[in-house]
């Protein structure tokens, strides 16, 4: 047992490399889509889902990047601040459009103990699910992912942060 807060083991991502490994999570889903192949407009997928809030930089990123148009988001509430809570639904994506999930891609952040992927998929059991990041407790939930980090890690993403000074490690300045 650590004394540490779950905070304190932190991973910093910045909006560039946000950009970045969502850029590379695109360039792994090329394809995969169920028109499939290299080459198939945006890999074969119908359309994009974003789990909010989380998911919509990145989602944005890989519609962009694999030139899908359609793009649709789903709200899904699991965290009270720092704090996992139970996954609840706060919003659904256009039902004709999803059907039961077949050329969707769903696309969020991360995924960490996986309540949120797993509520979504009894919705849509063949969707694709893909996320910029994973943490092993989650990592079944998801089927593509750019990074795994330890179920430790707290990740600082860049919309849940603003710059400002900090002190030096030793001394004053």
């Amino acid at each position: 047992m650590t004394d540490r807060l779950p905070h304190e083991k932190g991973f910093h991502v910045s909006w560039d490399q946000i950009h970045r490994d969502s850029r590379a999570l695109a360039w792994r889903l090329d394809g995969l889509g169920p028109d499939g192949g290299a080459g198939a407009r945006g890999g074969g997928w119908r359309a994009v889902v974003a789990i909010t809030r989380g998911g919509m930089a990145p989602a944005m990123i890989v519609a962009r990047e694999l030139d899908i148009r359609s793009v649709d988001t789903i709200s899904v509430k699991s965290y009270d601040h720092q704090q996992q809570a139970e996954a609840t639904m706060l919003k659904s994506p256009d039902a004709q459009l999803m059907g039961d999930g077949t050329g969707i891609l769903v696309v969020d952040d991360l995924v960490d103990s996986g309540k949120t992927l797993e509520l979504v998929r009894r919705l849509y059991p063949k969707a694709h699910f893909a996320t910029v990041y994973a943490k092993p407790q989650g990592r079944a939930q998801v089927d593509t992912f750019v990074t795994e980090v330890s179920q430790d890690t707290w990740i600082f993403f860049p919309w849940d942060m603003a710059l400002q000074y900090a002190p030096p490690y030793r001394g004053k300045d």
